[in-house]
Parts: C-alpha cells; sequence; structure tokens
C-alpha cells in the first residue's frame, strides 16, 4: 500500500480490542530465553517485525546478522552474540548504521569482546571477533543515553564469571525500562541489587532458570486506541491483555491520557477506556515514556490543548528524527512544535486562523509511531497516511484493528 485514507466513524464506537503483544518485553524475554539454552516455554510472542527479526537471529547460523531497523535487537543482539564468544557481522538498513552505539561497544571491550567498526566509529556495522573475559566486572557510562545499552548489559551480565557492577553518572532516562528488564531477569532467578540514590545496579553471577512467561500485550500499541477514543465523538473501547501493575513504562499512557479526556478502568480481561472532560492545558515529562511523545503530541494539536513537553531528546536518534517530523507533519494539522529551550523544552500549539483547505498526507518517515500516531486524526477529519506498511515493526495488525472503529482505503 502506498497511502491510505483514513474516515471519521460515522457511528459511535464500541469495540473489544486484542492488542499485539509488547516487543520490549518479548525481545528481553527471546535473550532471556537464548542464555537458558532456549529452554524457557515462552507464550503470546509479539509478532512484530523487530521480534520475529530477534527470533530468526538467535536461531541463525549466519555469520551476517541483520538486525533491519531495530534498535533494541541491535543492542542486545551485539552484547549476546558478543559475550557467547560468536564472530559475526552486526548490520541493518542505513538510518540503523546511522545510530550510535559506541557506549555500548566501549563497554563490551571493557569486558574482553573483541569487537572492530566496519566504516564509521561508533556506529554499525560491526564485526564481533569474540570474547575472551578481562576479569573486570565493572562499568561506568552515561545514564541519559538510550536504555537500551544498559538493558543490554543487565541481561548478559548474570553469565560473566563475576558478574557485573554498572555505574550510571547523570540523570537516568527511561529507568522504567530498565526496571522492566531487571524485573524480567529476576523473574528467571536473577537477584540484584539497584540503588537509585546512586545509580548503581549489581548484578552477581548466577545462571537463568527456565520459567514459563507469558508476555503482556503492548502498552505502545494501547496509545493509539487512547488517542482514537479521546478524539472521536462517541467511544468506548476495551483493551484486552493489560495489567494494572505492568513492568512497561508506556503505562504512563493511562495517567497522561486522563488529561486529554480519556478514563481507565482495568478489569479482569483488560482495560476499559471511556470519554471524560479534558483539560485545557498539559505538561508531561517523556523521559521515562518517549514512546507516547508523538501520539500525545497529535492528539493535543487536533484537540487544541497546549502541550509542553520535555524529555524527548532521545527522540532524534530514533528511527528517524521524531522531532524534526513531528515539526514537519503537525503543521498539516494547524499545529507546530517549538522547541522553547535547545534539547529541553517544547510546546504544541495551534497555528492561528489555520484553516484546512484539503486532506492532509502525512509522511511517515519510515517510522511505525509517525504512521500509528497520526491515523488517530482521522476520526475528526479524513487523513491520509503514506506508507503505511511501516506499522509491521511493532504492530502489524494495526489496520486490521482500526478497520473495526472505522473505516479507510487504500488511494
Amino acid at each position: 500500500m502506498k497511502s491510505i485514507l483514513v474516515h471519521p466513524p460515522q457511528k459511535s464506537i464500541r469495540a473489544e480490542i486484542r492488542l499485539a503483544a509488547s516487543k520490549s518485553e518479548c525481545n528481553r524475554a527471546l535473550i532471556i530465553n537464548a542464555l537458558t539454552g532456549f529452554k524457557c516455554e515462552l507464550s503470546n510472542i509479539s509478532e512484530a517485525r523487530d521480534s520475529q527479526t530477534m527470533l530468526r537471529l538467535l536461531n541463525s547460523n549466519e555469520t551476517v546478522a541483520d538486525v533491519i531497523d531495530a534498535g533494541t535487537t541491535m543492542r542486545f543482539l551485539t552484547a549476546y552474540f558478543a559475550v557467547t564468544d560468536q564472530t559475526k557481522i552486526m548490520t541493518g538498513t542505513p538510518r540503523m548504521c546511522e545510530r550510535p552505539i559506541g557506549i555500548l561497544v566501549d563497554a563490551l571491550r571493557v569486558l574482553g569482546a573483541d569487537i572492530e567498526y566496519e566504516k564509521e566509529t561508533g556506529y554499525p556495522p560491526l564485526k564481533l571477533n569474540g570474547f575472551a573475559y578481562s576479569g573486570q566486572n565493572e562499568i561506568v557510562m552515561r545514564g541519559d543515553v538510550s536504555s537500551q545499552y544498559i538493558s543490554a548489559l543487565l541481561l548478559i551480565a548474570p553469565g560473566l564469571p563475576s558478574g557485573l557492577k554498572i555505574k550510571l553518572e547523570g540523570e537516568v532516562g527511561s529507568k522504567p525500562y530498565i526496571e522492566m528488564t531487571l524485573n524480567q531477569m529476576a523473574h528467571f532467578g536473577i537477584e540484584y541489587k539497584a540503588d537509585w540514590h546512586t545509580n548503581t545496579i549489581i548484578i552477581p553471577p548466577f545462571k537463568y532458570q527456565p520459567h514459563p512467561y507469558a508476555i503482556e500485550s503492548d502498552w505502545s500499541g494501547a496509545s493509539y486506541w487512547y488517542s482514537i477514543v479521546a478524539l472521536a465523538d462517541d467511544a468506548e473501547v476495551e483493551l484486552l491483555g493489560l495489567k494494572k501493575d505492568s513492568l512497561q513504562g508506556d503505562s504512563a499512557i493511562v495517567d497522561i491520557m486522563r488529561h486529554l479526556g480519556v478514563e481507565s478502568v482495568f478489569t479482569d480481561r483488560g482495560v476499559l477506556l471511556t470519554k471524560i472532560a479534558p483539560a485545557a492545558s498539559i505538561g508531561w515529562d517523556f523521559t521515562d515514556c518517549p514512546d507516547l511523545a508523538q501520539t500525545v503530541a497529535v492528539c493535543c494539536a487536533v484537540k487544541g490543548i497546549s502541550l509542553s513537553l520535555t524529555g524527548i531528546e532521545s527522540l532524534k536518534i530514533k528511527e528517524t528524527d521524531r522531532v524534526f517530523a513531528l515539526q514537519q507533519e503537525l503543521q498539516k494539522l494547524g499545529a507546530t512544535l517549538t522547541e522553547v529551550e535547545k534539547d529541553h523544552l517544547y510546546e504544541v500549539s495551534q497555528i492561528p486562523g489555520f484553516e484546512r483547505k484539503e486532506t492532509p498526507s502525512i509522511h511517515t518517515y519510515d517510522d511505525h509511531r509517525m504512521a500509528m500516531a497520526f491515523a488517530p486524526a482521522g476520526m475528526v477529519a479524513p487523513i491520509i497516511i503514506e506508507e503505511p506498511g511501516v506499522v509491521v515493526k511493532s504492530y502489524p495488525g494495526y489496520w486490521k484493528d482500526l478497520s473495526v472503529v472505522t473505516t479507510w482505503e487504500e488511494v
């Protein structure tokens, strides 16, 4: 499909949606399973391309490991293949090879990994030449970088002869993702000490114990349904497979969307979303949940809610520069994303006197979240989403699920 045109719903929305499994939980569980010798019983494996790529590469004997555009897969597999003494070429799409990995490579080298850069220092592709333990069991690294570097090291830490101590310097970003990693490790028998006052994590040496593990539905995917309910005239949606006490940081959407007009009631099957009165403005720090920023920005732009955002610096090195992408595409909806304080504070506000003269066509920049974040704007007025197939990265069934509540067509 080149583009699709999303139409506003013609009637009240009443729906049950079984969400895709969390690729964040799934990718961590897949690495842990590999470190047990593939002895775990995992259920509700994510069908997202990122997770399926991880699964395929873990079971492949090929020398070249092409992660396509999957950042988590690149970081986690680099650590896994390195410490399990495998010889691999780690590569991906051109955009993936523009995403930094030097901090992780430096840490793995300290531990004893032999890693070379095939092209530009600090970026994939990488050549892994094996592992000879250095005897070093302490790593000091920045805390404000991608949490994927930190999680990659945590996952392989129990298998090191002396375990691992990680000291994080400065502010720690995306902490819920680090805590998700630690909690999943604990499910498989790993004891750890995490002191968030000193930002120190200690993992003693231990073997993962094979246990059954059911992967939760994806809260990131749920965020688009929150936006649909917020923007539709009349909507009530039950999202199946979500837990109130989730390990996923993106469950913060529950609190965020209460300000945007959506109430959450947890049921024995998931969470029921209903409409309530929205606030006129909202300020939010997305440091711990950066993947929600696009969804919230679009929703606020369409509803006319003023939004102040902090903690979105990491968006610039995702599948695309998401800050730039939002700045370009929000204008088509009559809103702006303005950088108020450089690399810190941003604001979404309405363009005075804006009148939509034609159906906006949203460029998605090869970014799954751009497509899924902008599609709910179609609850209010028709919208065209270009290259809709990008959703396969995390939520392959998105357009099929959307057809439950409204109509769309290829254009």
